[in-house]
């Protein structure tokens, strides 16, 4: 899938101390698309990812959101990308003292919305998104992981972004739990054309969920293409990560 670009990367370096992460990672992000980054564990997917958002900014290269150059920009200047994409992390990240519409609402009151009503009706839109209306009232601690995960969700959706980014959303969930995230996540790009990237080890959700992959190894994109053109690739990286086997498997 390809069409207009909405992040290049070009060029970008990561270290920290003397560990190199990315030495010079080049890589397009579609409009409309879903990405997903594969890898084998300190491939530097993660770190990449934070890039895009400009968590983190790069050594060296460049990162570029619908023609504009963020990788040099400070944290206030930043807060116009933050607007265009959201992160949903790992954990989910919520804050145990906010109800769920407290975590839900946060980005909206820090983004300066006050007024209570528009907070409120922004709230129930993104729990609808995400299949928990209702819940607003629910403190962290009531709910499943499933549920935390959705809620995480809802809170990266609720200021109508361009893109989401995933870091490994399906991280302890129980498989019928991660199929109904995977869903959740078509959704969006399918019904509110949201671009998504996501970090994954979940080869099934892969195959279910992503239009382009990208393929990460010591730092560099390693392969990209589709999921259909990675299940047929003889490439034997690809097939030992993709069957689940180390390099030296005699099994």
């Amino acid at each position: 899938m390809k069409g207009e670009i909405f992040l290049e990367m070009r060029g970008i370096k990561k270290s920290f101390g003397s560990q190199v992460v990315l030495r010079g990672v080049d890589l397009d992000v579609y409009r409309g698309e879903t990405l997903v980054l594969l890898g084998t564990s300190g491939g530097g997917k993660s770190v990449l990812m934070k890039h895009m958002v400009g968590l983190l900014q790069p050594d060296e290269g460049t990162v570029t959101l619908e023609g504009k150059l963020i990788s040099n920009l400070s944290e206030r200047e930043l807060s116009w990308a933050r607007r265009k994409i959201s992160m949903m992390f790992q954990n989910g990240a919520l804050f145990d003292s906010l109800t769920v519409g407290g975590n839900i609402a946060f980005p909206l009151r820090e983004a300066g919305i006050k007024n209570p009503e528009e907070i409120s009706k922004r709230v129930c839109g993104a729990l609808e998104i995400v299949k928990l209306p209702g819940q607003e009232d629910k403190m962290p601690s009531d709910l499943s992981g499933g549920m935390r995960k959705r809620v995480a969700l809802a809170r990266a959706v609720v200021e109508k972004p361009c893109c989401v980014l995933y870091d490994e959303p399906h991280a302890g969930l129980d498989p019928i739990t991660g199929d109904s995230i995977d869903h959740l996540i078509k959704d969006l790009a399918n019904d509110h054309g949201i671009t998504n990237v996501i970090v994954t080890h979940e080869i099934r959700s892969m195959f279910r969920i992503a239009d382009r992959v990208v393929f990460m190894k010591e730092g560099l994109v390693y392969w990209q293409g589709t999921p259909a053109e990675l299940k047929a690739s003889k490439d034997p990286v690809l097939v030992n990560f993709i069957e689940g086997r180390s390099e030296d498997s005699d099994l």
